[in-house]
């Protein structure tokens, strides 16, 4: 009786798992040249860092996509709370599973979705499309909002190569770097407003998929605010709230510059303390002889400002990335720039200054109150003699 009754519940949970849906399937329409593999991967970023990034996700599962285009994973996942993952398509020929694509979001071959234990995921694509058309069917709240996120995503971007085409040229880099942080602006805001920490947290890595937030260090510390306040258990705000520890960021809007000592053109030496002092609104322009925009700048912006203000208490302290002592001087005549301060280590750009900043790019502004504390920093052109001109009116 025991062994009927045993061979008996084993034959029901046989067919329990047999009647059991998919946790995941769908169709992708695949391209009729064949560029691509029938086949989906299912890819589980293991770090925050890892999202996006090729080589490092961790491999779950795969299956073939049939001659229809349908396909589906029966294999039921470990997970006992909802999980980022990647599903991924690969170009024929391609060896390793987990390569993933950042080049162009209607094209790239990895597409985030949220696992929630206990659910079923329907899911439809165009192969060469992969990133650029994912759908899911009745989607959960988490999977809504990565549609959501997608569609931002793709039509700033679109509007990003547009107007790059427009600004070419070394001279328009700053206009080239406005732009792209137009496009981060519209992420960084879904990013910040969304419930959801996986949604808000896959918007946080497509900001900058290369992990670069020099420009904007203050996204990083309100995103680690934001989400310590209610999942500070997840490993994944653990490891932002790593990443915005201000000893590893520039000097953010609000806090104080820390103290420097500049050594002059001129030959002496001055301290930023003695330089606010002096001065109610102070400049700190982080520059190079070399830099195009850096140069168009001094002439376009910086000289009618100083002449505006500088009788008001506005001072520039233009701090160089030099090596060369007559290329500096040389720029700095070129350019009328003699009417205000310059410094510089003539130690390129390893440099006490920089690393006080904890800056690696230029061009790069800092605008000190008298106490030292940042009003704003990297503003350029007419954003930068609108604040001027706000300040002191």
């Amino acid at each position: 009786m025991k062994i009927l009754l045993k061979g008996f519940l084993i034959f029901m949970a046989m067919l329990q798992s047999c009647n059991e849906a998919p946790w995941l399937s769908g169709n992708v329409q695949m391209d009729e040249e064949g560029g691509r593999k029938p086949m989906i991967y299912v890819v589980r970023p293991q770090k925050l860092s890892d999202i996006g990034q090729s080589f490092v996700g961790q491999i779950l599962d795969s299956t073939e996509v049939d001659a229809n285009g349908n396909f589906q994973f029966e294999s039921a996942l470990p997970y006992k709370e909802p999980t980022l993952l990647q599903l991924v398509i690969q170009k024929q020929g391609e060896k390793y599973p987990n390569k993933l694509s950042n080049e162009n979001p209607e094209t790239d071959n990895y597409v985030p979705l949220i696992y929630v234990p206990g659910t079923t995921i329907v899911f439809n694509a165009d192969a060469s499309k992969f990133q650029g058309s994912f759908g899911f069917e009745n989607p959960s709240e988490p999977n809504k909002a990565l549609m959501q996120l997608r569609d931002i995503r793709s039509e700033g971007y679109s509007q990003l190569q547009k107007q790059l085409k427009t600004l070419s040229g070394d001279e328009n880099l700053l206009e080239r770097e406005k732009a792209v942080h137009e496009y981060q602006s519209k992420i960084m805001e879904f990013a910040n407003t969304t419930d959801d920490v996986l949604p808000s947290l896959m918007a946080f890595r497509w900001v900058n998929v290369s992990g670069d937030y020099e420009r904007i260090p203050e996204f990083v510390s309100e995103m680690s605010e934001k989400w310590n306040t209610s999942n500070s258990d997840n490993e994944w705000v653990k490891e932002l709230t790593s990443m915005a520890d201000k000893s590893k960021l520039p000097i953010l809007i609000g806090d104080k510059v820390p103290e420097l000592l500049f050594p002059m053109q001129n030959g002496g030496q001055l301290s930023l303390k003695d330089l606010l002092t002096e001065n109610k609104l102070v400049l700190l322009d982080v520059w190079a002889s070399w830099c195009a925009p850096c140069r168009v700048e001094n002439r376009n912006v910086l000289v009618p400002l100083w002449e505006k203000y500088h009788n008001k208490g506005f001072q520039i302290m233009a701090y160089g990335l030099e090596s060369s002592d007559k290329a500096w001087n040389n720029a700095i005549e070129k350019d009328g720039a003699q009417r205000w301060l310059h410094a510089s280590h003539l130690t390129g750009d390893q440099n006490p200054c920089m690393d006080a900043l904890r800056i690696r790019t230029i061009p790069a502004n800092f605008l000190l109150d008298a106490n030292g504390n940042v009003l704003a920093k990297n503003l350029h052109a007419g954003e930068l003699t609108q604040f001027v001109e706000q300040y002191f009116n």
